[in-house]
């Protein structure tokens, strides 16, 4: 591993817990009725999207709890399955998380169980070593380089929260930049300069259609993005 991926981790676990403790408490400060509007993924209400966040939180407690002996066969940058047509929402563990959401019924619920897996995650994140290397999707991975694949997961779901909710907080913007920095890096060149860093998230991963100025300034870039990071 080396350039931007070798660094993204070198200062341990702290862009983890920065971008996931904002993230949580984006979450938190949520009213009831926040929950029943939609979110920034396609077919998803924010209360789909918060579940799904207790999902991901779980997967951070597995992960880290899955110590491998093998070499790493992928890094911050290949961890992503990488397509170029959008989610459809058929997806069975999609219409899973549904449903699972819709069971909580009660808002409080579920910011209950975000709060209590979220944390007991951001904990063990907190405590394991970079250099150690985990298990995750039949593909090993150093700690270090898993965490960071979540830098860009917390980031972009921040992200969906708020897409209908102009007063939340905003990401970091450390997790804006580390973001972007590796988006860029996957789709093989730069956004344009003049696209604030959230502008690039949102058009290079499909969330939002540039503007026909947007399109014009995107050169090469444009018949490589959106990407749908899976």
């Amino acid at each position: 591993m080396c350039g931007l991926a070798a660094c993204l981790y070198v200062a341990g676990v702290d862009p983890f817990s920065r971008t996931w403790a904002a993230l949580r408490a984006a979450v938190a400060r949520l009213c009831d009725e926040d929950f029943g509007r939609p979110s920034g993924c396609t077919g998803w209400l924010v209360r789909d999207l918060v579940c799904h966040l207790v999902v991901d939180a779980q997967d951070v407690l597995i992960t880290l709890a899955t110590p491998s002996d093998r070499e790493p066969t992928r890094d911050a940058l290949t961890y992503w399955e990488v397509s170029d047509t959008p989610p459809t929402g058929d997806d069975p563990l999609d219409a899973l998380t549904v449903r699972l959401a819709a069971a909580y019924e009660d808002p409080g619920l579920l910011k209950f169980h975000l709060d209590d897996v979220g944390s007991a995650a951001g904990r063990a994140a907190a405590l394991a070593d970079p250099a150690a290397r985990v298990g995750t999707r039949n593909e090993v991975l150093t700690v270090g380089d898993y965490l960071s694949t979540y830098v860009m997961e917390w980031t972009l779901h921040h992200l969906d929260l708020i897409a209908h909710l102009p007063d939340a907080p905003q990401p970091p913007a450390e997790g804006l930049s580390r973001s972007r920095a590796m988006l860029e890096r996957i789709a093989g060149g730069p956004f344009p300069a003049s696209f604030t860093d959230t502008d690039a998230l949102l058009i290079g991963t499909g969330r939002r259609v540039p503007t026909g100025a947007e399109q014009a300034v995107l050169g090469e870039l444009a018949s490589r993005v959106p990407l749908y990071l899976g």
